[in-house]
C-alpha cells in the first residue's frame, strides 16, 4: 500500500501558527533562561502503536527556529515499539522548549488513530473490505485525523459535504422521495460527484439502486440480512457498477460483516474511541 501523503498547505502553515500562539501566548517566560543556546533531543515511543505526526514536527519547529534540523527515523504510518527513538531534532534550546507540547499533542493524537486503525483494518485482511472513516472528526482536525486514519491503512468518507452526495431519512422525506432527490442532486452537482443514498431497510435500499444511486450505506442492517440483501441489490443493478457500505458496525463484528459481500466498512471508532499513543521528547545534554 502507497504511504498516505499530507500535502503542507497555507492552511496547514495557518493551523499550525494558531497551535503554537495558543501555548506561547505572549512568550515563552522560561525562553530568557535559554537565549542564544544550542540544543539537541529525541522522540521516543512509550508504548507499542503506529507513529504518525512526524510530517508536521519540521515545519512547526521550524517556525520557530528557521534554521532547525530535524531527522526522521520513523516515517508516518509505520508500527514502532516502546523505547524506539523516532525522530532526532537539532536547533535554539528555547525554540525546541516552546514547540515541545504542541508538536506531542498532534503526534500522539494522529498517532493513536492510525493505531486504533491499524488494528481494525488487520482484522479485515484478506476480505477485500475496505475501513473507511466518517465525518464524526475532531473541529479543525478533520484533514489530520483523515490522513491519520490513511496511516493506519483504512480509507477516507467524504472529507466534507461538498466530496459527495449523502441523501438521508431527512433528505428523502422533504425532497419528495429517493428519485426527485437523486435527480436534483445529479441536475446541480458537478459530474463526478457521486451519489450515497443511506437506507434503513431493504425496500429504501432497493429503491435506491433502482433510482441510480452509485451507492448504498446500510445502516445496522445485521450480517445475515446482509448476505441476503447483497447479491439482490448487485442484481437489481444489473451490472452497474454499485458501492455497498455497512455502517452501524461495532469493532468486535467486522469479521462476521466483511463476509456479507459489501464493499465497505464506514465507522467514526478509530476517531472517536481512540487513545493517544504515550510518545515523549527527550533532551540530549
Amino acid at each position: 500500500m502507497p504511504a498516505a501523503h499530507l500535502p503542507f498547505t497555507p492552511e496547514l502553515e495557518l493551523q499550525l501558527r494558531a497551535w503554537l500562539a495558543e501555548d506561547i501566548g505572549r512568550g515563552d517566560l522560561t525562553a530568557a533562561a535559554l537565549a542564544g543556546r544550542p540544543g539537541r533531543a529525541h522522540w521516543l515511543a512509550k508504548a507499542p502503536g503506529v507513529f504518525c505526526g512526524g510530517v508536521l514536527v519540521e515545519p512547526l519547529f521550524r517556525l520557530l527556529d528557521p534554521a532547525l534540523r530535524l531527522q526522521l527515523l520513523v516515517a508516518d504510518g509505520e508500527p514502532v515499539v516502546a523505547g524506539q527513538r523516532l525522530l532526532e531534532l537539532e536547533g535554539g534550546a528555547a525554540a525546541l522548549v516552546a514547540g515541545e507540547r504542541t508538536a506531542l499533542n498532534l503526534a500522539m493524537r494522529l498517532s493513536g488513530i492510525a493505531t486504533a486503525t491499524a488494528a481494525l483494518v488487520a482484522e479485515l485482511e484478506g476480505t477485500g473490505v475496505r475501513l473507511a472513516d466518517t465525518r464524526k472528526t475532531t473541529p479543525g482536525l478533520r484533514r489530520l485525523e483523515k490522513y491519520a486514519v490513511r496511516c493506519g491503512g483504512g480509507s477516507n468518507h467524504r472529507q466534507g459535504l461538498d466530496d459527495a452526495a449523502m441523501l438521508k431519512e431527512n433528505h428523502l422525506a422533504w425532497a419528495g422521495g429517493v428519485e426527485v432527490a437523486i435527480a436534483a442532486v445529479r441536475a446541480h452537482a458537478p459530474w463526478p460527484a457521486r451519489v450515497i443514498v443511506e437506507a434503513e431497510t431493504a425496500a429504501e435500499a432497493a429503491a435506491a439502486v433502482q433510482a441510480g444511486a452509485d451507492g448504498v450505506l446500510l445502516d445496522e442492517f445485521l450480517p445475515a440480512q446482509l448476505r441476503q440483501l447483497v447479491p439482490e441489490l448487485r442484481s437489481l443493478a444489473g451490472g452497474r457498477r454499485l458501492v455497498l457500505e455497512a455502517s452501524g458496525v461495532q469493532p468486535e463484528q467486522l469479521g462476521d460483516y466483511a463476509s456479507s459481500g459489501i464493499d465497505l466498512i464506514s465507522t467514526s471508532a478509530p476517531i472517536t474511541r481512540s487513545a493517544w499513543l504515550d510518545l515523549s521528547m527527550r533532551f540530549d545534554f
